[in-house]
């Protein structure tokens, strides 16, 4: 298995000679949807023509969170769960560029120069013909290709992905699980949406009602969804159902940030420090303030009723179609 470590490249101070030579694209590649894998499948594609690496440029924060910070669109992805996706795509390196007030201030030409001939070297760059970039975003698709023909790489664009009519889009993703419809984010996306983290401790208040949770630290301004959800948890092979909970718990009120809290359902064991995927498979209800903790537990318990009654409707209808083939 290739290390992150080895294939995460942080910063222009950190090309070296051998990172030279790349096929390369540009882009945020939140979700790593169906229409980033597109551009993933053209960028492997024309990697393979020149014999070279391919590598996908990235910024961090995204340009949107330097300027909006909270304002921002949620991500659909933390930055780990990102490099995993594009890595287990077969791009071989991701280069990650600090967006800071140096690289902001960037021309349009100082970025081409600097970052692009100068630092990666590419032959050959792979972006839509409404990419902008550098100050003011000043930078766009047909001057790429006249400073490429100038020093001497190739500039293509990329295919678009459309799904009944639609661009495929991580706006259009983030839309439908805000309305839960996660049937519809997981088609686009091609896969269930999940969030992934390493369980961490919390106040342990869901142990007084008989009901532990696994905290995730969500590591984003804003969460992409908001409620009461009935999800599978995965881990060490095992796919459990449980119910999950992003937001900020206003009934005990002491969050700024969401976090996401997952009871697992009929599941006893220690999940401390361990890496968990939630995927998210029906919303139960939005989040609410309680009265009291009183009316919190009651709720919560409602809450795993309902998704019991989800999956075992589930796990029947299942069965039908099965019985039916």
């Amino acid at each position: 298995m290739v290390k992150v470590k080895d294939v995460l490249i942080r910063g222009l101070h950190n090309l070296r000679p051998e990172h030279r030579g790349c096929v390369a694209t540009i882009g945020a590649f939140d979700g790593v949807h169906l229409g980033h894998q597109a551009i993933l499948t053209q960028l492997r594609a024309r990697a393979e023509y020149y014999q070279a690496p391919s590598m996908v440029m990235m910024f961090e924060p995204q340009p949107r969170e330097y300027f909006s910070r909270e304002k921002a669109p949620a991500r659909l992805m933390r930055i780990r769960e990102k490099i995993d996706a594009l890595l287990h795509a077969g791009v071989d390196r991701v280069f990650c560029l600090q967006f800071n007030q140096s690289l902001r201030s960037l021309s349009a030409q100082e970025f081409v120069e600097q970052v692009l001939v100068q630092g990666a070297g590419i032959r050959s760059l792979v972006v839509g013909d409404d990419f902008h970039f550098g100050r003011d975003r000043r930078g766009d698709f047909d001057m790429l290709v006249q400073t490429g023909e100038r020093d001497g790489f190739e500039v293509l664009e990329t295919h678009t992905v459309e799904h009944e009519g639609e661009r495929v889009s991580s706006t259009r993703i983030r839309g439908e699980l805000e309305a839960g419809r996660f049937a519809q984010a997981e088609t686009l996306l091609g896969k269930p949406f999940c969030i992934e983290g390493r369980v961490v401790y919390g106040q342990q208040l869901g142990r007084q009602f008989g009901v532990p949770t696994a905290n995730v630290n969500l590591h984003r301004y804003r969460a992409p969804l908001q409620g009461v959800f009935a999800v599978e948890v995965v881990f060490n092979g095992a796919r459990v159902p449980g119910v999950a909970n992003v937001g900020v718990r206003p009934t005990v009120g002491d969050l700024v940030k969401p976090v996401l809290e997952v009871h697992l359902i009929d599941w006893q064991g220690d999940l401390y420090g361990q890496r968990v995927a939630v995927e998210f498979k029906y919303k139960l209800r939005e989040e609410k303030k309680f009265s009291d903790l009183d009316e919190l537990a009651e709720n919560i318990q409602q809450d795993i009723v309902a998704a019991r009654q989800y999956f075992t409707t589930r796990s029947n209808t299942k069965m039908e179609k099965s019985s039916s083939c």
